[in-house]
């Protein structure tokens, strides 16, 4: 007997029906906005990301040296391989490119609730344009996803912010402040004590006055107040950039849901615009339900030309505790539309019904184990199935066939050449 891998998870057939069933809301949704789907590895050089974050990221990867010697890692993210995949074809890719795609990732990390250490995302990605409206539509997608789930406002909500706001408001001071690891600590604001916030802002090289000015005037959001304090080109090109975000949201749909939280910050160093993630309005789920925002520089970091960037990357397992919570996540079941039920020689014509059934897009399950009537009948109880179309050898003689609801138990017999007929979905109803 085998253990499963920790931080790796089975999904049984009724699971799987309601992670397909979210699954297939969040890509039918792209479809809409015109996002193409892309299929991308699982494994990828390693450099890829030990050349931008240290060899000591190695410990969080699934890392290993393949049998020609290369350093090669399981995929930890998929932001890094589109933007390879990007530079291969640039200049044959037709601007704006809209990609999206669901698979899964690998991290080495601690597992805790909502994070594992094989993980699905579904990734949505606009290159090419550096227009707020591009950014706007990553929000109302993310909305119209959601929704679409079945959550409303009441459930989630989008906090958004601005990097080069809180790099400015940083620079703005007069002593020396490693900006990217003062963000790091803004980022990890929500999990810290005040007072550890403020000591990871002294390590950045804020004095502890300034912790205490910076952290209250971030906390409090105003983007009027933060402008005048910094009085910088920087701080006011990113607050007219995130208030014309906002704008182009209203517009799409997506605005009733962002609130301006400035001390959302994303740690990950590549983000260099409007920053957004989502989180459980009621609280109930620990950590944000995922996160997206502006990557501008990182195409041309791929050795591509300059190209702005903007996506995000709903992870499936927050957002099923989303779900859970509130109400909306899907039956965790199997469905049949029909069992054809055999008794005795009649697998001829069981075959014909199940054939002309599934040609017509049903689900449906017949016999292939030699059991029993009451066997047959149970089978087709746990598989949830709808409609029984029993076909035995003394129906058949009088050429008939008996259909049975499963809901109800009513049954009836019908000539065997009426079914399943003309009808798309015959049902009891239909010749009861």
């Amino acid at each position: 007997m085998y253990d499963r891998i920790k931080g790796f998870r089975d999904f049984y057939p009724g699971e799987m029906s309601a992670r397909r069933a979210a699954i297939d809301v969040l890509e039918d949704t792209a479809r809409e906005y015109g996002f193409r789907e892309i299929g991308t590895p699982a494994l990828e050089r390693a450099e890829m990301w030990t050349d931008k974050s240290g060899d000591d990221i190695v410990d969080e990867l699934y890392a290993f040296e393949d049998q020609s010697g290369r350093h090669v890692t399981l995929t930890p993210e998929l932001t890094p391989t589109v933007a390879r995949m990007v530079v291969a074809k640039q200049q044959a890719l037709s601007k704006p490119i809209k990609w999206v795609s669901t698979r899964p990732f690998w991290r080495y990390e601690q597992v805790q609730q909502g994070r594992y250490r094989e993980f699905y995302q579904t990734n949505v990605d606009i290159f090419g344009s550096a227009e707020p409206e591009a950014d706007a539509e990553i929000l109302a997608w993310a909305a119209d996803a959601l929704t679409g789930l079945g959550l409303t406002g009441d459930h989630f909500e989008f906090r958004i912010s601005h990097r080069d706001i809180l790099g400015g408001v940083l620079e703005s001071y007069e002593t020396e402040v490693d900006t990217e690891a003062a963000i790091r600590a803004v980022d990890k604001s929500d999990k810290l004590s005040r007072a550890e916030y403020h000591d990871l802002l002294i390590d950045a090289g804020l004095t502890a006055e300034q912790a205490a000015e910076f952290g209250d005037l971030i906390a409090g959001g105003d983007l009027d107040e933060v402008e005048a304090f910094a009085n910088t080109e920087r701080v006011t090109a990113a607050v007219e950039n995130l208030r014309n975000v906002l704008d182009a949201a209203e517009d799409f749909g997506a605005r009733e849901y962002c609130t301006i939280s400035l001390e959302t910050a994303r740690g990950l160093d590549y983000y260099t615009g409007v920053v957004f993630e989502c989180f459980d309005s009621a609280g109930e789920v620990s950590r944000a339900i995922f996160g997206g925002g502006r990557y501008d520089d990182l195409i041309e970091r791929f050795g591509g030309q300059p190209t702005p960037a903007v996506g995000v990357a709903p992870g499936h397992a927050t957002l099923s505790l989303l779900c859970q919570r509130a109400g909306v996540w899907p039956e965790e079941s199997v469905t049949t539309d029909y069992y054809v039920l055999q008794i005795g020689d009649t697998r001829s014509e069981a075959a014909r019904i199940v054939h002309e059934l599934r040609d017509r897009g049903h689900v449906v399950e017949t016999d292939i184990a030699g059991r029993s009537f009451g066997a047959q009948l149970d089978y087709a109880d746990s598989i949830n199935a709808e409609t029984v179309v029993i076909v035995g050898e003394q129906d058949l003689a009088n050429d008939e066939v008996t259909i049975k609801d499963m809901a109800s138990g009513d049954q009836t017999q019908l000539p065997v050449d009426e079914f399943p007929g003309d009808r798309e979905r015959p049902t009891f109803e239909d010749f009861a």
